[in-house]
């Protein structure tokens, strides 16, 4: 295992498990065993099933937001760095292995009101405060409205990565996302 410490072994096995084989398929003896560690280090540094599981979409979603943060940097521009998240996005769909956001797999499984779906809330929370954030920096007459539906897209790129096996799906919306941009803010300032 790459991790050092019981509880990065125990990440390592769950972020592999979990997102290859899914949540619910992958027993906890399945993950103590890949990380080669004691049942009782498993429940002394999570307590749950359900915290790994929650620590697993939270080191998922620092990874995530590292990666689009650092595709949105690339561009000066708020326009151009709204399409940065598409080509972000199209970066984690040509990964081998890539099976979907984690954060919806998780969530489909877990109880409406646990710590699973309250982590896959948080990253949809991060990504909509994004495009609202560079919608109201690019000028859009309704920032909100242009985020929910670049949101809109970008979930829905990758449900059509998954399900279709459309590996361009994000180089489709992000052309998409252009003429969606380009309509609503045609006469917003350029910066």
């Amino acid at each position: 295992m790459v991790g050092t410490t019981a509880r990065e072994r125990l990440l390592d096995a769950a972020d592999d498990l979990f997102y290859r084989v899914g949540v619910q398929t992958v027993g906890i003896d399945r993950v103590i065993e890949q990380a080669g560690v004691a049942k009782a280090s498993l429940y002394n540094t999570f307590g749950s099933k359900e915290a790994l599981v929650e620590a697993y979409l939270e080191g998922r979603h620092a990874r995530l937001t590292a990666r689009i943060t650092r595709h949105v940097r690339g561009y000066d521009e708020p326009r151009a760095q709204l399409l940065a998240v598409f080509e972000a996005l199209a970066e984690l769909i040509h990964e081998p292995g890539y099976r979907g956001c984690a954060f919806a797999l998780a969530s489909a499984e877990a109880p409406s009101d646990g710590r699973v779906v309250h982590a896959a809330l948080a990253y949809r929370g991060w990504v909509q405060a994004l495009f609202t954030d560079l919608a109201t920096r690019a000028g859009a007459p309704d920032p909100d409205l242009l985020a929910r539906q670049l949101h809109l897209l970008y979930s829905g790129t990758g449900q059509a990565a998954r399900m279709d096996g459309n590996v361009e799906a994000a180089d489709e919306a992000r052309a998409v996302a252009a003429i969606l941009l380009e309509a609503t803010l045609r006469d917003a300032p350029t910066s």
